[in-house]
């Protein structure tokens, strides 16, 4: 009776709510329980490239966060070292200066010269067209050295003297070929040089000396002018021509101041001895203004006897 009794009594003063509640409690208990006991081959394992998309993200979130953190001048330092260290053969192009387009003063030189230039060229020209005309400035003008490597063409080549070649002789007591460096029997040429400058034809008069083989060279196709060396005792043609002239006129004043005294005396026979006299010595004094013009010595200056003196001593 006290069993049934007490049996009785829990049932009585049970609740139904607690039930409830202690079974929800299991069941939830039980789903904890069988998902943890899920079998291994039946789990889902990320792909490689989820995998690194997942990390690529993260790292980018990363360094962009490290990137603003730094100022202009590290942040570009650490670019660099990077690459450097990732690439290490590759700077060899990239941080290599483009040096196409240098250009040193003797190519300004070759792009703006000229065989002749004028005093005005060169003032309100441009940098580097001056720099051509300073170096035109410093060449020796008198011969040229040439080319003639195609005088069956009928081309040659010509350019001014520079000092070295100035001092060595080369194209004065040296044959001025390019190529050629005999000593005798030079010969001195004038050649009308013909040439086109910047579209432009021009022409120019210039000297060579040029040996036997060579001066055959620059005449294969016609002759030009041979500049010889005069005589200093000899005279031109037009200088004796006008020395002839002036002694005709002298011997023609002569002869009209002779006729014109004798006339004068026979007229005034007589005058007195001192008249006559002061009339002779009149006669005679216009007798030697009307001989000639008065001789005028012109004074050479230093330049001009410097180029006289050369003119011999080249030719």
């Amino acid at each position: 009776m006290e069993v049934t009794r007490s049996k009785i009594d829990n049932h009585e003063y049970g609740s139904e709510f607690e039930v409830e509640e202690v079974q929800k409690k299991q069941s939830a208990r039980n789903d904890l329980a069988g998902s943890s006991r899920v079998e291994p081959s039946r789990a889902k394992v990320p792909s490689k490239r989820f995998a690194a998309s997942e990390y690529d993200k993260e790292e980018g979130k990363r360094q962009r966060f490290h990137y603003q953190s730094l100022n202009a001048y590290d942040r570009h330092k650490q670019l660099v070292n990077q690459y450097l260290l990732y690439y290490p053969g590759a700077t060899k192009d990239i941080f290599k200066r483009d040096s196409s387009k240098d250009k040193t003063d003797l190519d300004v030189i070759r792009e703006n010269s000229r065989f002749l230039w004028s005093e005005q060229d060169g003032a309100d020209e441009t940098c580097g067209k001056r720099l051509a005309k300073r170096y035109w400035d410093k060449l020796f003008k008198e011969y040229c050295i040439t080319d003639l490597s195609r005088y069956k063409e009928n081309k040659i080549a010509l350019r001014w003297r520079i000092e070295k070649e100035v001092v060595e002789g080369k194209g004065q007591f040296v044959c001025g070929n390019k190529r050629c460096s005999e000593k005798d029997g030079l010969r001195t040429w004038e050649v009308n040089f013909g040439y086109v400058e910047h579209d432009i034809k021009k022409n120019a008069l210039i000297k060579l000396r040029l040996c036997e083989i060579c001066s055959f060279k620059l005449n294969f196709h016609h002759k030009r002018k041979e500049v010889t060396r005069k005589p200093s005792g000899s005279k031109t043609e037009d200088q004796k021509n006008k020395k002839n002239s002036k002694r005709k006129k002298k011997k023609h004043h002569r002869s009209g101041s002779g006729e014109h005294r004798r006339k004068h005396k026979r007229r005034d026979s007589s005058s007195s001895s001192e008249n006559t006299e002061e009339k002779e010595r009149n006669d005679e004094s216009s007798e030697d203004i009307w001989k000639g013009p008065a001789a005028v010595t012109e004074e050479k200056s230093r330049d001009e006897e410097f180029d006289d003196y050369f003119q011999d001593l080249f030719l």
